[in-house]
């Protein structure tokens, strides 16, 4: 009886500590706007990526058809969508040893009367992966798992961005 009283004391006051610091789960962002034109490609994983990540949050239309974009209160125009590898490290022989992944990504929102709610901001996300010739083909497969890994950070950094724009 001793020790479950100990244990309820002790875990209520972690509850009142972890409140009191201020500790709070992440929200779905608040969006100043309600209709959003996006020029991203919906064929590119990224792309699809962005279109459900706003449509999810239940506060953005996401439109995608130029013929409306009269409706649209704020435009996403995509300018540079660039995905690299380069090779950092190499072997006492000259084989390589280590490439970087690099996913680039230039982009600006606007008004429809042209006013710039964030000017062209390029992000730039990189990886390091360790290359050995043996497992070619498991590298392959980590690689693409962390262009994928890239692109989920590269799509909640544009959210953010997006909310932050507060007056149209």
């Amino acid at each position: 009886m001793f020790t479950t009283r100990r244990a309820l004391l002790i875990s209520s006051s972690f509850v009142v500590g972890l409140a009191g610091c201020g500790f709070e789960l992440r929200k779905a962002p608040n969006y100043a706007f309600s209709t959003l034109f996006s020029s991203v490609p919906v064929v590119s994983p990224l792309g699809i990526k962005l279109h459900r990540s706003l449509a999810a949050t239940g506060q953005v239309e996401v439109i995608s058809d130029p013929k409306q974009i009269e409706r649209a209160q704020v435009i996403f125009d995509q300018l540079m969508e660039l995905r690299e590898k380069v090779v950092v490290g190499r072997t006492s022989t000259g084989a390589i040893r280590e490439f970087q992944l690099r996913l680039r990504y230039r982009f600006r929102v606007r008004t429809q009367a042209g006013k710039e709610l964030i000017p062209d901001t390029e992000l730039v996300l990189t990886r390091d992966i360790n290359f050995n010739e043996t497992g070619a083909l498991s590298k392959e497969s980590e690689e693409g798992l962390l262009y994928r890994d890239m692109e989920n950070d590269l799509v909640q950094q544009i959210q953010r961005r997006l909310a932050a724009i507060r007056q149209l």
